[in-house]
């Protein structure tokens, strides 16, 4: 009995991958990776009023959104502030990040666009001793933000002045803890809710900067 229950389940399944085949679908025990689902949102924006793409005349720059799940460049225009921020890097930065934390633009809504990044995160030059030149620190720890608002960031300042030499970029927090080197491959645009790729090494230490130092900007 248990010979004749076994024999009739071996054809039973003999004949379900049979099936399978004609249909012309192969069976595998291997898990597929496709990457994200399709996307019917446009993720393009071509004209937009209000700060939009084209609007204004200032500077113009491209920051990084999240559209249907992935890193989208965007047209902006920013003014670089001018408070005291003698550092160009720093004030590519400022400006930037209050690209990167401002709510997209109704056209940019209209086609799939956000962001993730906080909206109280705020920018400082490097002040650190120690620091390595170039470093950038933000108001909040950056292990601490969503995983797509660090990537939004990184990938926004490597392609522009807010980068460090070398194209990294170098970020650390409001305490005492080091900085780490970031980069943005292609492959973080795709998958931005991953861990942003980091340094090994970082460069050397800025030069200290001593009370009553003459500074020319």
């Amino acid at each position: 009995m248990r010979r004749r229950v076994r024999r009739l389940t071996a054809l039973a399944l003999a004949g379900g991958a049979l099936l399978l085949a004609g249909c012309g679908i192969r069976t595998t025990q291997v898990p597929v990776d496709a990457g994200p689902a399709p996307s019917r949102l446009p993720c393009t924006v071509t004209d937009g009023p209000d700060g939009g793409p084209g609007a204004g005349d200032g500077l113009p720059v491209r920051v990084e959104l999240l559209c249907a799940a992935k890193l989208k460049q965007v047209d902006r225009t920013v003014e670089l502030p001018a408070d005291g921020l003698h550092d160009e890097q720093l004030r590519m930065a400022t400006a930037l990040l209050d690209e990167l934390r401002r709510k997209p633009t109704a056209d940019e809504r209209g086609a799939g666009f956000g962001t993730d990044v906080p909206a109280g995160l705020t920018v400082a030059g490097g002040a650190r001793a120690g620091d390595p030149v170039g470093t950038l620190r933000l108001s909040l720890r950056p292990e601490r933000l969503p995983g797509a608002a660090l990537a939004q960031i990184v990938c926004t300042f490597a392609e522009s002045r807010a980068a460090a030499a070398g194209g990294a970029v170098i970020l650390g927090g409001p305490d005492e803890s080091g900085p780490r080197g970031y980069t943005c491959p292609q492959r973080l645009t795709e998958r931005p809710a991953e861990p942003v790729p980091t340094l090994s090494s970082l460069p050397a230490p800025a030069a200290p900067v001593y009370p009553g130092a003459a500074t020319t900007f």
